[in-house]
């Protein structure tokens, strides 16, 4: 019989015992060490069959365990040592509290999934993944975050293969209580409801989880609450579950029923109300909404204020390389929304007018959420220097007549959280040798502090562990198939091999099939007698998404053939606890998307961390941070007349890598010991250990874009929003001017047509404002090396001109002198742009004039 409900009973404490519910409900258990240790001791069969879940562990273990535990005097010892350590990690001054300056006193983030742990599916890949590692990290320095995101009663789903290869989809449910998360209640103990009024009368309401994240909070809305009808209440019922209507009432609650979930969470418990708010992707772009529609109707602010004001402070990234990954709406759609009172005082044409794409070229009939994100976020960056470039590329139209690599869109390259992902065996060496788990200054190339011999010991480690939990899993998947383990399991894989590892998610652009291009070569490559290889891989297509799942039908269909099983195999139900075994057991990480269609790919940052080397198309991260000796770069066919062409030549090229270098220095051995090999895997912990980390990441958010954002957010708001106002009128006041701003002329003096350094460049340049002051506009001198088109370098200079006195005629003329420093063929223009200070570029209006 099938149970039509489930949940957990949790057993009684004994006062020893009882640090051990804040324990488990606090998920920094997930990397602490210590932490997770303490909890497997309990009953180590039973850890692993619930999950590896401390809240999940106190319901399965049972009340007599409990009781002879508490008499336990050496678990009672540890017991009270980890709720001290928890004390000291959740109160302690850390990084961001001894950061000086103004910096902000509150931040929410905002991600449609969160990959915090493997018993928590709230993520479908890397996106959520890095969600996750932001809190961690933001938590483990002390930055004052709060997480918002939506709790998904089934998760994404789980996968599993078919005899004939083909992806099956379940979807088992969730039990939150369980899971250690804790309902929002007010001080009389009723759960706390937020509601978004909807078209026709209809409202969507919505519980809000807490999952203590460290010392950041994380709240989950569920729309799965009796205040809701049934269509209501399957809102939040999977990841990605839906199109339409359905992802359209994800994103409302979100965006807006997140910012009244925040508002909610900091009355109860008295935290400092957010000043920035980042939203990870386009898909929280309606918080914007939500905070003008509260600034026009708490604050009396008029629209375009209210919107100076939210842009000063929202941050908003975009992790996405191809039109395709935007959610987009029909423009009538959005349109019934922002009419149906959802939003308060909003004046919804405006609203809309900050979605649509009105550009030449677009859809006039669509709703882009990136588009919103970025009309609503003054500070906006892409996750990789690349991405940043393709971002600028992709999204330069609302910025027409602007030079792509001005478009104001800056980057920073994302990390990941090593506490997390560094294998405990690796962590315990570098608490040996250097005195702690992982920071970003260990020198492992220091053959004094970590020999050979044990750095080579932990990496077979690693790598057995991985064998054997490969073998777990497809035998598990036969059992579930056909009722029996495979006679040959025991021969799946071999830990004396090169093993190369691939898992992801399966678009197409990933191309997780370029290894079978040439099957008879691979085949050679896998079965040689002497050196083989093999491949060990994970991934899942989105359930819509029958082009991923075809090629993951040939990838298992060619990994079941009796000529190569055994050297490459599809692990079904790629997540986080995989991933944990799977990065650390690889000699080699591999990453071949379409470039530049990778925004960052993340899992090969993990498997480097872990002395793993990548072999990878330079996209994403590892076009910046690939140095030749961290591993090895696939040649791009970028001159290739078509796809086919492109896929032949760089499969042969991945081919050629893998046979003629990975493996012969693989295989070349002293001692038992590949020292060529093992100088680089040295060389990458200590390179990219000290820049892949999402504590580096989440640093140069604060600095970079969280901090400005607190101090534009803080100008605009003094003085009753005095500085909002200022600014929504400049802004009004500019583009009603500027179709009439002119550059009459440009004269210069000084340079004769054979110039040599240290001469001094005059120009004087004659402007007409149309009304303007010559405070309202910066009158600029860009300079520098120019192309055999006469076009600026990139990494030109620019240098502002002064007025040289008041307007004769309507004309301002403006000067500078520039001494010459660059050598070469050099080049100049002048331009117009409007100036004030709360502008975070000068080309963020769109509005520039170039001398002609």
């Amino acid at each position: 019989m099938k149970a039509i409900r489930t949940f957990t009973v949790r057993p009684v404490l004994a006062a020893p015992l009882a640090p051990l519910d804040r324990l488990a409900s606090n998920w920094r258990w997930s990397w602490s060490r210590s932490t997770h240790a303490l909890f497997a001791s309990m009953d180590p069969q039973q850890w692993s069959e619930i999950g590896e879940n401390p809240a999940r562990m106190l319901g399965a273990i049972g009340q007599q365990r409990l009781d002879e535990l508490a008499h336990d005097a050496d678990f009672v010892a540890r017991v009270r040592e980890e709720d001290d350590r928890l004390s000291a990690y959740l109160t302690g001054d850390r990084w961001f509290q001894q950061l000086q300056g103004d910096k902000p006193t509150g931040i929410a983030y905002f991600s449609p999934e969160f990959g915090v742990d493997g018993s928590l599916p709230q993520y479908s890949g890397g996106l959520g993944i890095l969600a996750g590692d932001h809190l961690k990290s933001a938590s483990d320095l002390g930055v004052p975050l709060t997480g918002v995101g939506l709790f998904y009663r089934a998760g994404y789903f789980r996968q599993s293969i078919g005899d004939d290869g083909w992806q099956r989809e379940s979807y088992p449910l969730l039990d939150p209580y369980g899971l250690g998360l804790t309902l929002l209640r007010d001080d009389t103990g009723a759960p706390v409801e937020i509601s978004l009024a909807l078209p026709g009368d209809r409202h969507l309401a919505a519980r809000i989880w807490v999952a203590d994240i460290g010392r950041i909070p994380l709240l989950l809305l569920d729309s799965a609450t009796p205040s809701n009808t049934e269509e209501m209440r399957r809102v939040t019922d999977r990841l990605y579950g839906g199109g339409g209507e359905h992802r359209l009432l994800q994103e409302l609650l979100l965006g807006v029923g997140g910012v009244r979930a925040v508002r909610a969470y900091c009355a109860i418990t008295g935290r400092s109300t957010p000043e920035v708010y980042h939203t990870n992707e386009g898909h929280a772009g309606f918080q914007g909404l939500e905070r003008i529609s509260e600034l026009i109707t708490q604050q009396g602010l008029g629209f375009d204020e209210a919107l100076a004001q939210v842009r000063a402070s929202t941050v908003f990234t975009t992790h996405t390389p191809v039109p395709a990954g935007i959610d987009r709406f029909p423009r009538d759609l959005i349109a019934s929304y922002l009419a149906s009172g959802l939003f308060a005082g909003l004046d919804s044409e405006r609203a809309l007018a900050l979605g649509l794409e009105e550009w030449e070229g677009g859809d006039h009939g669509t709703f882009n959420m990136a588009v919103l994100g970025l009309h609503l976020g003054q500070h906006a960056n892409g996750v990789s220097q690349l991405h940043g470039e393709v971002s600028r590329g992709m999204f330069g139209m609302l910025w027409p007549g602007i030079d792509t690599d001005e478009v104001p869109i800056t980057s920073i390259t994302n990390g990941v959280h090593a506490p997390t992902w560094v294998h405990p065996a690796l962590k315990a060496v570098s608490e040996r040798a250097f005195g702690d788990a992982y920071t970003d200054t260990h020198d492992w190339t220091d053959a004094a502090a970590v020999s050979d011999g044990e750095l080579w010991g932990v990496r077979s480690l690693m790598k057995s562990e991985m064998v054997a939990e490969a073998r777990r899993r497809v035998a598990a998947s036969a059992v579930e198939l056909s009722g029996r383990a495979p006679a040959w399991i025991d021969d799946l894989l071999d830990p004396e091999v090169l093993t190369i590892g691939f898992a992801r998610r399966v678009p197409t652009y990933k191309r997780l099939t370029l290894m079978l291009r040439d099957p008879e070569r691979l085949t050679r490559l896998l079965t040689d007698p002497e050196r083989p290889v093999q491949i060990v891989i994970g991934g899942k297509s989105h359930p819509a998404d029958d082009s991923g799942k075809i090629l993951i039908q040939e990838l298992v269909r060619f990994s079941r053939d009796p000529k190569v099983r055994g050297r490459i195999v599809f692990l079904p139900d790629y997540d986080i606890t995989l991933a944990k075994t799977l990065y650390p057991g690889c000699d080699v990480w591999l990453n071949n998307p379409l470039r530049p269609l990778e925004a960052c790919g993340t899992s090969g940052m993990k498997a480097a961390l872990n002395g793993v080397l990548n072999l990878s198309i330079l996209d994403g991260w590892w076009d910046e941070w690939y140095d030749g000796e961290n591993g090895w770069a696939i040649p791009t066919a970028d001159t290739a007349s078509g796809d086919e062409e492109r896929d032949d030549v760089e499969s042969a090229a991945l081919y050629d890598l893998i046979e003629h270098q990975l493996v012969p220095k693989f295989y070349e051995r002293e001692g038992g010991i590949p020292l060529a090999w093992l100088a680089m895997v040295r060389h990458t912990m200590t390179t990219l250990g000290q820049k892949a980390t999402s504590d580096r990441m989440v640093r140069d958010y604060v600095t970079r874009l969280y901090v400005p954002a607190s101090e534009h957010d803080a100008a605009l708001r003094a003085d009753g929003f005095a500085e909002a106002k200022a600014l929504a009128a400049f802004i009004t006041r500019v583009k009603a001017s500027w179709p009439a701003v002119h550059i009459e002329s440009v004269d210069s003096s000084g340079i004769p047509q054979q110039a040599q350094a240290g001469d001094t460049l005059e120009v004087r340049a004659s402007v007409r404002l149309d009304g303007l002051s010559p405070d309202d506009v910066a009158v600029e001198l860009a300079y520098g090396r120019t192309d055999e088109d006469d076009d600026l370098a990139a990494d030109h200079s620019v240098h502002r001109l002064a007025p040289a006195g008041p307007a004769v005629d309507g004309i301002t003329t403006f000067s500078c002198t520039l001494p010459l420093t660059v050598t070469g063929t050099f080049g100049y223009t002048v331009r117009a742009v409007p100036a004030h200070s709360q502008l975070v570029s000068p080309v963020e209006l769109g509005l520039v004039t170039y001398a002609s």
